[in-house]
């Protein structure tokens, strides 16, 4: 084999590895860390309801799941229950692993916190209750119990959401023009009002794209 065949061959096995690398879904744990690290003070009912807007919008997006965990509507919303569990107990149900998240895993977390951060916990809640995915599932789930949501109710809901506020598709969560527009975001909502205490007054103050 020749130098130049192998360099081929090594270009192509990086490509491979880099394309599978990006489709590959996290720990649940790594994107509450990075939320965290973006939204400081960051409690649990406001990281639980970012975690479901985060998977959704991410299945919308690119057709894979962001996190590997499983999202279920509880009487507060979508939880991801068996991250609650780990950090109600402390332990981790599988051993902790070092995980990097990629340029489209990044964009879609930082489209989220640009979107749904500068809402409250309680906030969140409240929009969450008037979605689909969880009202689907609470139809067949007992008081203090849980229901998985299935990723294709969330993918289902996204997308339609995603396509009434733009007429254009969706493009890609690392495209430059989604980076484009969440750059001008952050500032915005730091200067924005409260929103009304309705789930309309709320959706009317999330960030629409430009």
């Amino acid at each position: 084999m020749t130098i130049s065949e192998a360099m081929s061959l090594w270009a192509t096995d990086t490509d491979v590895v880099r394309r599978y690398r990006s489709s590959m879904p996290v720990s649940a744990r790594t994107v509450a860390a990075e939320l965290r690290r973006r939204v400081p003070g960051l409690g649990s009912k406001k990281q639980h309801k970012l975690l479901y807007y985060c998977q959704g919008h991410h299945l919308a997006a690119v057709g894979k799941p962001l996190f590997r965990e499983s999202v279920s509507a509880w009487d507060m919303g979508p939880v991801v229950g068996q991250l609650w569990y780990e950090e109600k107990t402390g332990v981790p149900s599988l051993p902790t692993m070092s995980e990097e998240l990629t340029e489209a895993q990044l964009n879609t977390i930082g489209y989220v916190v640009s979107r749904y951060g500068a809402l409250s916990g309680t906030d969140l809640e409240h929009l969450t209750h008037s979605e689909s995915p969880w009202l689907d599932a609470d139809r067949d789930r007992r008081p203090h119990e849980s229901v998985r949501i299935p990723e294709q109710a969330l993918r289902s809901y996204f997308e339609a959401s995603d396509d009434c506020e733009d007429d254009d598709a969706t493009p890609p969560p690392d495209s430059q023009s989604v980076r484009n527009w969440l750059a001008g975001v952050d500032p915005e909502n730091a200067t924005r009002p409260k929103p009304q205490d309705t789930v309309e007054g709320l959706r009317r103050y999330l960030p629409r794209r430009g």
